[in-house]
Protein backbone atom coordinates (compact mmCIF):
# COMPACT_ATOMS: atom_id res chain seq x y z
CA UNK A 1 0.00 0.00 0.00
CA UNK A 2 1.89 3.63 -1.02
CA UNK A 3 0.76 5.01 2.33
CA UNK A 4 1.23 8.96 0.51
CA UNK A 5 -2.08 7.87 -1.03
CA UNK A 6 -4.27 7.41 1.16
CA UNK A 7 -2.64 8.29 4.99
CA UNK A 8 -4.71 11.13 5.23
CA UNK A 9 -7.84 9.84 3.84
CA UNK A 10 -11.21 7.82 5.83
CA UNK A 11 -12.37 4.59 5.16
CA UNK A 12 -15.56 3.12 5.99
CA UNK A 13 -15.75 -0.22 6.77
CA UNK A 14 -19.11 -1.90 7.40
CA UNK A 15 -19.23 -5.36 8.97
CA UNK A 16 -16.05 -4.61 10.91
CA UNK A 17 -16.49 -6.97 13.74
CA UNK A 18 -16.27 -9.62 11.20
CA UNK A 19 -13.74 -12.40 10.00
CA UNK A 20 -12.15 -10.00 7.45
CA UNK A 21 -13.22 -6.91 8.83
CA UNK A 22 -11.52 -7.23 12.04
CA UNK A 23 -8.00 -8.11 10.25
CA UNK A 24 -8.67 -4.97 7.87
CA UNK A 25 -9.35 -2.14 9.88
CA UNK A 26 -6.04 -3.04 12.02
CA UNK A 27 -4.19 -3.29 8.48
CA UNK A 28 -5.55 -0.05 7.24
CA UNK A 29 -4.77 2.28 10.66
CA UNK A 30 -1.52 0.12 10.38
CA UNK A 31 -0.63 2.44 7.77
CA UNK A 32 -2.27 5.28 8.96
CA UNK A 33 -5.33 5.05 7.72
CA UNK A 34 -8.34 6.63 9.76
CA UNK A 35 -10.86 4.45 9.25
CA UNK A 36 -15.00 4.62 10.27
CA UNK A 37 -16.51 1.16 11.44
CA UNK A 38 -20.17 0.09 11.23
CA UNK A 39 -21.18 -3.16 12.76
CA UNK A 40 -24.41 -4.13 14.46
CA UNK A 41 -21.97 -5.61 17.21
CA UNK A 42 -19.82 -2.35 17.44
CA UNK A 43 -19.59 -0.42 20.05
CA UNK A 44 -19.89 3.18 20.40
CA UNK A 45 -19.46 5.34 17.69
CA UNK A 46 -18.61 1.91 15.86
CA UNK A 47 -22.15 0.56 15.89
CA UNK A 48 -24.69 0.53 13.50
CA UNK A 49 -27.11 -1.14 11.06
CA UNK A 50 -26.44 -1.32 7.12
CA UNK A 51 -30.39 -1.99 6.80
CA UNK A 52 -31.14 1.68 8.55
CA UNK A 53 -30.49 4.16 5.98
CA UNK A 54 -29.49 7.08 8.55
CA UNK A 55 -26.91 4.66 9.79
CA UNK A 56 -24.95 4.37 6.41
CA UNK A 57 -25.75 8.29 5.46
CA UNK A 58 -24.03 9.36 8.57
CA UNK A 59 -21.05 6.88 8.57
CA UNK A 60 -20.01 7.54 4.69
CA UNK A 61 -19.81 11.31 5.62
CA UNK A 62 -16.36 12.45 4.46
CA UNK A 63 -14.81 9.19 3.32
CA UNK A 64 -13.22 8.78 0.18
CA UNK A 65 -14.40 5.27 0.18
CA UNK A 66 -16.38 2.07 1.48
CA UNK A 67 -15.30 -1.43 2.35
CA UNK A 68 -18.56 -3.31 2.26
CA UNK A 69 -18.36 -6.33 4.42
CA UNK A 70 -21.56 -6.37 5.95
CA UNK A 71 -24.24 -9.10 5.39
CA UNK A 72 -26.26 -11.99 6.51
CA UNK A 73 -23.14 -13.93 5.34
CA UNK A 74 -24.07 -17.68 5.70
CA UNK A 75 -25.95 -19.99 3.45
CA UNK A 76 -27.11 -21.77 6.57
CA UNK A 77 -28.61 -18.40 7.50
CA UNK A 78 -30.34 -17.41 4.29
CA UNK A 79 -32.39 -20.61 4.40
CA UNK A 80 -33.05 -20.17 8.06
CA UNK A 81 -34.64 -16.37 7.16
CA UNK A 82 -34.58 -15.41 3.20
CA UNK A 83 -36.39 -11.45 4.31
CA UNK A 84 -33.50 -11.04 6.00
CA UNK A 85 -30.96 -12.20 3.66
CA UNK A 86 -32.40 -10.19 1.22
CA UNK A 87 -33.41 -7.06 3.42
CA UNK A 88 -29.56 -7.18 4.14
CA UNK A 89 -27.58 -8.26 1.23
CA UNK A 90 -29.67 -6.47 -1.88
CA UNK A 91 -31.88 -3.87 -0.41
CA UNK A 92 -28.93 -2.16 2.16
CA UNK A 93 -26.80 -2.35 -0.58
CA UNK A 94 -29.07 -0.09 -2.49
CA UNK A 95 -29.20 2.39 0.26
CA UNK A 96 -25.06 2.37 0.30
CA UNK A 97 -25.07 2.82 -3.38
CA UNK A 98 -27.69 5.90 -3.41
CA UNK A 99 -25.45 7.31 -0.06
CA UNK A 100 -22.66 6.68 -2.05
CA UNK A 101 -23.91 8.76 -4.79
CA UNK A 102 -25.17 11.86 -2.58
CA UNK A 103 -22.05 13.02 -1.54
CA UNK A 104 -19.97 15.29 -3.89
CA UNK A 105 -16.89 13.47 -3.50
CA UNK A 106 -17.94 10.12 -5.09
CA UNK A 107 -16.25 7.97 -2.73
CA UNK A 108 -15.27 4.17 -4.49
CA UNK A 109 -17.20 1.49 -3.19
CA UNK A 110 -15.64 -2.19 -2.76
CA UNK A 111 -18.14 -5.55 -2.45
CA UNK A 112 -17.93 -8.46 -0.93
CA UNK A 113 -19.05 -11.43 -2.90
CA UNK A 114 -18.73 -15.05 -2.96
CA UNK A 115 -17.68 -17.92 -4.82
CA UNK A 116 -21.57 -18.86 -4.07
CA UNK A 117 -22.85 -16.75 -6.91
CA UNK A 118 -21.45 -19.92 -9.42
CA UNK A 119 -23.10 -22.10 -8.09
CA UNK A 120 -22.21 -25.88 -9.25
CA UNK A 121 -19.83 -24.96 -11.90
CA UNK A 122 -19.55 -27.17 -15.10
CA UNK A 123 -16.00 -26.88 -15.03
CA UNK A 124 -12.82 -26.67 -12.34
CA UNK A 125 -10.57 -24.22 -11.97
CA UNK A 126 -13.79 -21.58 -11.63
CA UNK A 127 -12.98 -18.18 -13.91
CA UNK A 128 -14.58 -15.19 -13.27
CA UNK A 129 -16.38 -15.44 -16.46
CA UNK A 130 -17.97 -18.47 -15.71
CA UNK A 131 -22.06 -17.49 -15.64
CA UNK A 132 -23.58 -16.96 -12.42
CA UNK A 133 -25.72 -19.70 -11.05
CA UNK A 134 -26.78 -19.40 -7.81
CA UNK A 135 -28.25 -21.88 -5.99
CA UNK A 136 -29.62 -20.57 -3.11
CA UNK A 137 -31.12 -17.35 -1.44
CA UNK A 138 -27.65 -16.41 -0.21
CA UNK A 139 -26.02 -16.72 -3.64
CA UNK A 140 -29.16 -15.23 -5.36
CA UNK A 141 -28.54 -11.90 -3.01
CA UNK A 142 -25.09 -11.81 -3.69
CA UNK A 143 -25.60 -11.68 -7.21
CA UNK A 144 -28.26 -9.15 -7.14
CA UNK A 145 -25.23 -6.94 -4.91
CA UNK A 146 -23.16 -7.49 -7.66
CA UNK A 147 -25.33 -6.68 -10.49
CA UNK A 148 -26.30 -3.00 -8.46
CA UNK A 149 -22.85 -2.37 -7.33
CA UNK A 150 -21.58 -2.93 -11.22
CA UNK A 151 -24.64 -0.69 -12.63
CA UNK A 152 -23.57 2.31 -10.44
CA UNK A 153 -20.39 2.72 -12.41
CA UNK A 154 -23.27 4.05 -15.44
CA UNK A 155 -23.59 6.96 -12.65
CA UNK A 156 -20.62 7.72 -11.58
CA UNK A 157 -19.05 5.49 -8.77
CA UNK A 158 -16.04 4.00 -8.91
CA UNK A 159 -16.91 0.52 -7.71
CA UNK A 160 -15.08 -2.78 -7.23
CA UNK A 161 -16.11 -6.31 -6.41
CA UNK A 162 -14.33 -9.48 -4.90
CA UNK A 163 -15.93 -13.10 -5.09
CA UNK A 164 -14.00 -14.59 -1.81
CA UNK A 165 -13.56 -18.25 -0.57
CA UNK A 166 -14.31 -20.00 2.59
CA UNK A 167 -11.92 -17.34 4.33
CA UNK A 168 -10.59 -18.95 7.44
CA UNK A 169 -7.84 -18.10 10.04
CA UNK A 170 -9.40 -16.28 13.65
CA UNK A 171 -9.77 -18.45 16.57
CA UNK A 172 -12.97 -15.71 17.17
CA UNK A 173 -14.94 -16.99 13.66
CA UNK A 174 -18.30 -18.54 13.83
CA UNK A 175 -17.94 -21.87 15.86
CA UNK A 176 -20.10 -23.80 12.90
CA UNK A 177 -17.88 -23.02 10.23
CA UNK A 178 -15.96 -26.29 9.02
CA UNK A 179 -12.36 -24.70 9.54
CA UNK A 180 -12.77 -23.45 12.99
CA UNK A 181 -15.28 -26.64 14.04
CA UNK A 182 -12.52 -29.23 13.02
CA UNK A 183 -9.48 -27.88 14.51
CA UNK A 184 -11.71 -26.93 17.69
CA UNK A 185 -12.81 -30.44 17.80
CA UNK A 186 -9.91 -32.18 16.90
CA UNK A 187 -8.06 -30.29 19.69
CA UNK A 188 -10.54 -31.04 22.49
CA UNK A 189 -10.26 -34.99 21.06
CA UNK A 190 -14.20 -34.90 19.81
CA UNK A 191 -15.39 -36.42 16.65
CA UNK A 192 -15.05 -34.54 13.42
CA UNK A 193 -18.46 -34.48 11.53
CA UNK A 194 -17.98 -34.13 8.12
CA UNK A 195 -20.74 -33.44 6.07
CA UNK A 196 -20.14 -34.54 2.03
CA UNK A 197 -16.38 -35.84 2.45
CA UNK A 198 -15.96 -35.57 -1.28
CA UNK A 199 -17.15 -31.64 -1.78
CA UNK A 200 -13.58 -29.83 -2.72
CA UNK A 201 -13.42 -26.05 -1.67
CA UNK A 202 -11.35 -23.10 -1.95
CA UNK A 203 -9.76 -22.23 1.60
CA UNK A 204 -8.19 -18.54 1.53
CA UNK A 205 -6.54 -17.25 4.68
CA UNK A 206 -7.97 -13.76 6.22
CA UNK A 207 -4.31 -12.37 6.05
CA UNK A 208 -4.17 -13.23 2.48
CA UNK A 209 -8.01 -11.54 2.09
CA UNK A 210 -7.21 -8.64 3.90
CA UNK A 211 -3.77 -8.35 2.08
CA UNK A 212 -5.41 -7.86 -1.19
CA UNK A 213 -8.17 -6.02 -0.28
CA UNK A 214 -5.20 -2.83 0.48
CA UNK A 215 -3.91 -3.69 -2.97
CA UNK A 216 -7.54 -2.89 -4.16
CA UNK A 217 -7.65 -0.33 -1.91
CA UNK A 218 -4.65 1.60 -3.11
CA UNK A 219 -5.08 1.43 -6.96
CA UNK A 220 -9.21 2.93 -6.27
CA UNK A 221 -7.41 5.31 -4.24
CA UNK A 222 -4.19 6.33 -7.02
CA UNK A 223 -6.02 5.64 -10.01
CA UNK A 224 -8.46 7.48 -11.68
CA UNK A 225 -11.15 5.69 -13.55
CA UNK A 226 -9.98 2.20 -12.16
CA UNK A 227 -13.12 0.09 -13.03
CA UNK A 228 -11.69 -3.34 -12.74
CA UNK A 229 -13.89 -6.87 -13.59
CA UNK A 230 -15.03 -8.94 -10.73
CA UNK A 231 -11.68 -10.92 -9.26
CA UNK A 232 -11.46 -13.73 -7.23
CA UNK A 233 -9.38 -13.88 -4.07
CA UNK A 234 -8.61 -17.75 -4.05
CA UNK A 235 -6.17 -19.99 -3.49
CA UNK A 236 -6.22 -22.06 -6.96
CA UNK A 237 -5.92 -25.18 -4.60
CA UNK A 238 -8.82 -27.85 -3.89
CA UNK A 239 -9.40 -29.48 -0.59
CA UNK A 240 -11.89 -32.20 -0.04
CA UNK A 241 -13.68 -31.85 3.25
CA UNK A 242 -12.44 -35.60 3.75
CA UNK A 243 -8.70 -34.38 3.25
CA UNK A 244 -9.09 -31.40 5.54
CA UNK A 245 -10.36 -33.45 8.21
CA UNK A 246 -6.96 -35.38 8.29
CA UNK A 247 -4.92 -32.75 7.69
CA UNK A 248 -6.90 -31.32 10.76
CA UNK A 249 -6.37 -34.38 13.00
CA UNK A 250 -2.60 -34.48 12.03
CA UNK A 251 -1.75 -30.98 12.96
CA UNK A 252 -3.26 -31.10 16.17
CA UNK A 253 -1.63 -34.85 16.82
CA UNK A 254 -5.39 -35.80 17.62
CA UNK A 255 -6.69 -39.19 18.34
CA UNK A 256 -10.33 -38.09 17.68
CA UNK A 257 -12.42 -40.28 15.01
CA UNK A 258 -14.00 -38.61 11.73
CA UNK A 259 -17.45 -38.99 11.39
CA UNK A 260 -19.78 -38.80 8.04
CA UNK A 261 -23.22 -37.25 7.32
CA UNK A 262 -25.04 -36.27 4.31
CA UNK A 263 -24.28 -33.13 2.91
CA UNK A 264 -27.19 -30.57 2.81
CA UNK A 265 -29.12 -30.21 -0.03
CA UNK A 266 -28.83 -26.55 -0.74
CA UNK A 267 -24.72 -26.54 -0.53
CA UNK A 268 -22.18 -26.15 -3.70
CA UNK A 269 -20.27 -29.65 -3.93
CA UNK A 270 -17.58 -28.75 -5.50
CA UNK A 271 -15.57 -25.43 -6.23
CA UNK A 272 -11.71 -24.37 -6.85
CA UNK A 273 -10.99 -20.85 -8.41
CA UNK A 274 -8.76 -19.53 -10.84
CA UNK A 275 -6.40 -16.76 -9.01
CA UNK A 276 -5.04 -15.63 -12.33
CA UNK A 277 -7.25 -11.94 -12.53
CA UNK A 278 -6.30 -11.10 -9.29
CA UNK A 279 -2.49 -11.59 -9.91
CA UNK A 280 -2.44 -9.66 -13.32
CA UNK A 281 -4.89 -6.83 -12.13
CA UNK A 282 -3.78 -6.75 -8.60
CA UNK A 283 -0.28 -7.95 -8.13
CA UNK A 284 -1.67 -10.34 -5.79
CA UNK A 285 -1.58 -14.50 -5.55
CA UNK A 286 -2.03 -15.90 -2.08
CA UNK A 287 0.61 -16.53 0.13
CA UNK A 288 -0.68 -18.69 3.28
CA UNK A 289 -0.69 -22.78 2.59
CA UNK A 290 -3.93 -24.22 4.27
CA UNK A 291 -2.05 -26.66 5.82
CA UNK A 292 0.16 -23.26 7.59
CA UNK A 293 -3.00 -21.60 8.19
CA UNK A 294 -4.40 -24.46 9.78
CA UNK A 295 -1.93 -24.99 11.71
CA UNK A 296 -1.70 -21.47 12.89
CA UNK A 297 -5.41 -21.70 13.86
CA UNK A 298 -4.88 -24.62 16.00
CA UNK A 299 -1.90 -23.17 17.95
CA UNK A 300 -3.82 -20.67 18.81
CA UNK A 301 -6.94 -22.66 19.50
CA UNK A 302 -4.78 -24.52 22.25
CA UNK A 303 -3.58 -21.30 23.61
CA UNK A 304 -7.14 -20.12 24.45
CA UNK A 305 -8.13 -23.36 25.59
CA UNK A 306 -4.83 -23.95 28.11
CA UNK A 307 -5.84 -19.99 29.10
CA UNK A 308 -9.23 -21.42 29.83
CA UNK A 309 -8.80 -24.07 32.01
CA UNK A 310 -5.67 -22.21 33.78
CA UNK A 311 -8.10 -19.63 34.97
CA UNK A 312 -10.68 -22.33 35.86
CA UNK A 313 -8.05 -23.54 38.04
CA UNK A 314 -7.09 -20.35 39.71
CA UNK A 315 -11.02 -19.71 40.14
Amino acid sequence: MHRGQIMTKTILVTGSCGLVGRRLCASLRSHGVLVKELDLLGDGSHNGDITRTADIECAIQNCVGVVHLAAVSRVVWGQRDPELCWRTNVMAVQNLIQAALAQSTKPWVVFSSSREVYGQALSLPVGEETPLNPLNIYARSKAEGERIFLEARKQGLQTAVVRLSNVYGCTKDHADRVIPAFARAAIQGLPLRVEGSDHTFDFTHVDDVVRAINFLIDALCSRQKFLPPPVHLVTGNQTSLGQLAELSLRLARSGAVITEAAPRSYDVAQFYGDPTRAHTILGWKSEISLETGLSRLINDFSQELKLHRSVEVAA
